[in-house]
């Protein structure tokens, strides 16, 4: 694994995944009874593992389309060179948020927080707001008709249920 990609691991999801969700985690644990945790008798923490474990499937499938297909990594710093439109890419355009959101998901869920819940909302909210208004302009300037065509066939959010092939128009 190069430095660019761990660099890149710690700072991106390791910034919404771990830090974030570990200081909400500490300014509102309570003194007195300490972490709230889901046990392993409880439904909350097998629904939050499954989801966690999904999302970390998820993410660790799309860093390697990025690095292998795209020649780079998610980080603005040091992006694909080339559109990757393959595996999750081919049902959403943004498997890899997709991918923190499950992730998040499962630690609301096993740390029995409502504030992992609401910053799993913020982080969604910031994002829907980010990719179109930059990401997207950015992804059609260095990838031109190629991501237009994409974007065109693939849903930002919502994954379409049939894998999107190239040869496919709207």
């Amino acid at each position: 694994m190069s430095w660019s990609l761990l660099r890149t691991i710690i700072i991106l999801p390791g910034t919404a995944l771990v830090f974030v969700p570990g200081l909400i985690v500490w300014a509102t644990m309570d003194p007195e009874t300490g972490l709230a945790v889901a046990g392993l008798s409880d439904v909350d923490f097998w629904i939050g593992l499954a989801g966690g474990l999904a999302g970390l499937g998820l993410a660790l499938w799309t860093v390697r389309l990025f690095a292998v297909q795209g020649e780079g990594t998610p980080a603005p710093w040091d992006p694909p060179q080339k559109l990757v439109v393959a595996g999750p890419y081919r049902h959403v355009r943004n498997p890899m948020i997709t991918s923190v959101l499950l992730m998040l998901f499962g630690e609301a869920l096993i740390f029995q927080s409502s504030p992992i819940a609401a910053w799993l909302i913020v982080f969604f909210v910031v994002n829907g707001v980010y990719f179109p208004l930059s990401e997207e302009k950015g992804l059609e300037r260095r990838f031109g008709e190629d991501y237009r065509r994409y974007k065109q066939n693939v849903p930002r959010w919502l994954p379409r249920i049939k894998p999107w092939t190239d040869g496919e128009n709207p």
